[in-house]
């Protein structure tokens, strides 16, 4: 038998339902870009938490100005824990069931590479503004649409700016390399060799070392009996700042040559800051690199307490700026025409650069060898590399 409520009951149940359905509205308004990285677990964690950071701070100036065709811009953020199980159940979850209009990726090119198909079937656009490793953006380029971007520095572009500043720099031409021995060092000694033979020269010692290695003195003495001048170091993370350690017992001090993997906090921790000035590497951007980069740096700063590394804060940054950029284009989040737009783009107001046309339909890169910049460590920041040889280096130099 039908048992009457009181009226106070009833108001609270319509309350709450008013309010569900109103929270169902407002989210469904909402434009969700889902951010899926490591976070917590490898030593690039780093790098993730900065990149979200960014991502976030692109969501709220866009949000303080009406937002992207008149509707919030939400950050939706998963942590893969450096597991690629985890990145593609992550990745499911976004696409699946919160709905994400488009998805920036993470840190580590494996886990990214796991979990790309899924982006490409269900055609959702995706930046990836970190992972560097090449086939991110050229796995699908065969595809009617391959919907994977990126704003990041990829490998092999690095590479082409530091055996271009090794190739002036040289005074005898004797360049070495030494890598890591996973397939982040072994890609990249194959395509420093390849760069290395276009400006028509060769290494004259290559040695590779283990991942979890702290000691490559037998393999940096090697390199000083060649003699080398020029060191091109190509490893993931703590590595980088073994080797200067390693280098510093043996008393060998060449002119030392990195990818961006120094930017990571532990490099200036385990080497120490008088080792870690030593080693010239790539970058995007520094923080003094113009005032509008300074301008993100400071207001990163005050609403995180810390950017560990600002260089994937801005180029996570960018991408937010660029994902909005072609959907207001597009007038759309349907993932089709959002791909189309992005390889339409005519200007974007980036903070690292203005992207002038920053895609087409057979460049998926945003960045380029050209765009970068050579950086080091100096009192706890990274500045930019000023002497005579990267002052002299023009566009001419850079082969790719």
């Amino acid at each position: 038998m039908f048992k009457a409520q009181p009226l106070f009951a009833l108001k609270a149940v319509c309350a709450l339902a008013v309010a569900l359905i109103t929270y169902t509205s407002a989210s469904a308004q909402e434009i969700k870009i889902g951010f899926n990285s490591d976070m917590s677990a490898t030593g690039s964690a780093d790098f993730g938490v900065s990149a979200l950071q960014g991502a976030r701070q692109a969501a709220a100036d866009l949000d303080a100005k009406g937002g992207v065709l008149g509707r919030k811009v939400v950050i939706v953020e998963r942590d893969d824990m450096g597991s690629p199980p985890k990145a593609i159940q992550n990745t499911n979850e976004l696409v699946d069931n919160v709905k994400v209009d488009a998805m920036l990726g993470g840190v580590n090119s494996g886990n990214m590479l796991a979990w790309l198909r899924i982006d490409e079937q269900k055609k959702i656009p995706t930046i990836s503004p970190v992972a560097t490793s090449t086939a991110i953006t050229t796995r699908y380029a065969s595809a009617p649409q391959n919907y994977i971007f990126r704003v990041s520095m990829a490998d092999r572009d690095q590479l082409a700016l530091l055996v271009a500043y090794a190739a002036k720099g040289s005074k005898n031409h004797k360049i070495a390399l030494i890598t890591d021995t996973t397939g982040y060092g072994q890609q990249g000694a194959k395509d420093a060799t390849e760069i290395l033979a276009m400006h028509g020269l060769k290494p004259v010692d290559a040695e590779m070392f283990g991942p979890t290695d702290t000691d490559m003195t037998s393999q940096l003495n090697k390199i000083k009996n060649s003699a080398a001048d020029t060191l091109i170091v190509y490893a993931l993370a703590d590595s980088n700042a073994h080797v200067m350690r390693s280098l510093e017992k043996i008393n060998y001090f060449p002119t030392v040559l990195g990818s961006w993997a120094n930017l990571s906090p532990p490099y200036l921790r385990i080497a120490g800051p008088d080792l870690a000035k030593k080693m010239i590497f790539t970058a995007s951007i520094t923080e003094d690199s113009s005032q509008k980069s300074g301008a993100l740096y400071q207001t990163l700063v005050k609403q995180n307490g810390s950017v560990p590394t600002y260089v994937m804060a801005a180029q996570a940054y960018d991408s937010v700026r660029i994902l909005a950029a072609a959907m207001e284009q597009a007038k759309s989040v349907d993932g089709e025409k959002v791909q189309q737009a992005l390889e339409n783009l005519n200007s974007v107001d980036g903070v690292i650069k203005t992207y002038q046309k920053p895609f087409s339909h057979q460049n998926h890169e945003a960045l380029s060898a050209k765009d970068f910049r050579l950086v080091r460590w100096d009192n706890g920041k990274i500045v930019t590399a000023v002497d005579d040889v990267s002052k002299s280096i023009t566009p001419a130099d850079i082969k790719e």
